[in-house]
C-alpha cells in the first residue's frame, strides 16, 4: 500500500476516528485505527464494539491495500509532521514507513484482516435533520445523564421520532432535560435509546452547520449517524426507557418570569461559597416582584434580589445549584418562566411551546436557617 496525503486531511480523519478508541482493552486490535485502501478511496476506521466511526480522508492511492496501525501513535506522529504532503507506505511484516519532507518514521502496524469491522446495516429508511440542530439537542440534555453504571438506562438517551417531532430526553434521578425540533418531514414513530457516551462524541464531530444534514438510521441493536465522509454507529441500549409523560405535570401554583442572564449570574455569585462536595442547597424565596435568593454555609453567606414577574403563592424552595445552572446555560432565551407547585414538589423551566423542559427535583432544607 502506498497513499499521499495532505498533513491536514490525516489529522481531520485521524481526529474524527480517535473518537471511537477504547482507552483501556484486553484486545490489542481495537487500540488500532484500520487504514483502508484497497476499493478505490481512502477509510479509516476505528470501533470499540460499542461505538463504531468510519471516515474517507482525501488523498491519492499509489498502490492499494490494507492496514492497521496503532492509534495513539499514529496520531501523534501525524499531529507533529511538518504542513506537507504526507507518504504512507507498508513494506514486508505489516511495517509501515511515514514520510513528509524529512521527516521519516518507519513503525510497526497489524494485519487490517483482524480489526474488527463495523457492523452492516441495511441503510434504507432514515429520519434527516441538520447538524446544526442534532449538535444542539444534544448540548441541550446530555448534562443530564447519570455518570455511574447503576442504571445502564439512565447512561443514555431517548431519542424518539413521531411524525415531524424529533425530541430527546435524558434524566439521572434528580431531573428530567427534554428537548424537541421541528423536523422538515414527517416520519414513521421509531424511537432508541443512545448511550451518552456515543452522542458525545458524535456531538464534538458534527461542525454544527444549519445547512448540512446527518442521516439517522435506526436498527434493533444500533443506530447510525451518516454525516459528510463520516459513519458512526453506536449499539443501543437494551430496554423500556422510562415513562416520561407520567413524570410530568403542568399544575402549578407559583409561575415567574426571570432575566435568564440575571438569575445564572447571581447563582454563579452564590457559588463562591460552596466548597467542592458541599451540598449545601441555594434557597430561593419567591414573593410579588423579587426573588430573594440565598446561600448559608461554612464560607459564609449572601443575599440577593431579583426582579420578577410573579403569579400565584409566594414559596420558598431549595435546589442543588448546580443542577440550576446547567439547565439554565444551555437555554438560549433572554428570560425563563419556571413553574412550582410545593417546596417538595419539582420545578419546571419550561417554553410556552414546551421545545424544551427541564423538570429539577427540590431539595430539603432547614427552613428556620433562612
Amino acid at each position: 500500500m502506498k497513499l499521499i496525503c495532505s498533513k491536514a486531511d490525516l489529522l481531520k480523519g485521524v481526529n474524527i476516528v480517535s473518537k471511537a478508541v477504547p482507552s483501556r482493552t484486553t484486545m490489542t486490535i481495537l487500540e488500532c485505527i484500520l487504514i483502508d485502501a484497497s476499493a478505490g478511496e481512502i477509510r479509516f476506521t476505528a470501533n470499540d464494539m460499542e461505538l463504531g466511526i468510519e471516515t474517507t480522508v482525501e488523498g491519492d492511492i499509489v498502490e492499494k491495500g490494507i492496514i492497521a496501525v496503532d492509534a495513539k501513535v499514529f496520531s501523534e506522529i501525524v499531529r507533529k509532521l511538518p504542513d506537507n504532503s504526507v507518504t504512507i507506505e507498508t513494506g514486508n511484516n505489516y511495517q509501515i514507513r511515514i514520510t513528509c519532507e524529512k521527516a521519516n518514521f518507519n513503525i510497526s502496524g497489524k494485519s487490517g484482516e483482524d480489526f474488527s469491522y463495523l457492523p452492516y446495516i441495511e441503510k434504507t429508511d432514515y429520519v434527516s435533520i441538520s447538524q446544526f440542530s442534532l449538535k444542539e439537542v444534544i448540548r441541550q440534555t446530555i448534562f443530564s445523564i447519570a455518570d455511574n453504571e447503576n442504571n445502564k438506562l439512565m447512561t443514555g438517551e431517548l431519542i424518539e421520532v413521531d411524525g415531524n417531532d424529533f425530541k430527546v430526553v435524558s434524566l439521572d434521578g434528580h431531573r428530567i432535560s427534554i428537548r424537541r425540533v421541528e423536523l422538515k418531514e414527517s416520519y414513521e414513530a421509531r424511537k432508541a435509546i443512545v448511550p451518552g457516551k456515543s452522542l458525545q462524541e458524535i456531538s464534538r464531530i458534527l461542525s454544527g452547520e444549519m445547512e448540512e444534514e446527518v442521516r439517522i438510521y435506526f436498527t434493533g441493536n444500533h443506530i447510525v449517524f451518516d454525516f459528510e465522509k463520516t459513519t458512526v454507529v453506536s449499539r443501543l441500549i437494551e430496554g423500556e426507557y422510562f415513562k416520561i409523560n407520567q413524570m410530568l405535570s403542568n399544575d402549578y401554583e407559583t409561575k415567574f418570569e426571570i432575566n435568564k442572564k440575571e438569575f445564572l449570574s447571581c447563582i454563579d455569585r452564590a457559588m463562591l461559597l460552596i466548597k467542592e462536595g458541599d451540598k449545601k442547597p441555594i434557597i430561593l424565596n419567591v414573593k410579588d416582584g423579587n426573588m430573594e435568593i440565598n446561600i448559608n454555609s461554612q464560607l459564609g453567606s449572601m443575599k440577593e434580589d431579583i426582579d420578577i414577574g410573579k403569579e400565584g403563592k409566594d414559596i420558598m424552595i431549595g435546589f442543588n445549584p448546580r443542577f440550576l445552572i446547567e439547565a439554565l446555560r444551555v437555554i438560549d432565551d433572554e428570560t425563563v418562566t419556571i413553574y412550582m407547585i410545593n417546596p417538595k414538589a419539582p420545578c419546571y423551566i419550561r417554553d410556552e411551546e414546551q421545545k424544551y423542559i427541564y423538570l429539577i427535583l427540590p431539595v430539603n432544607f432547614n427552613v428556620s436557617a433562612y
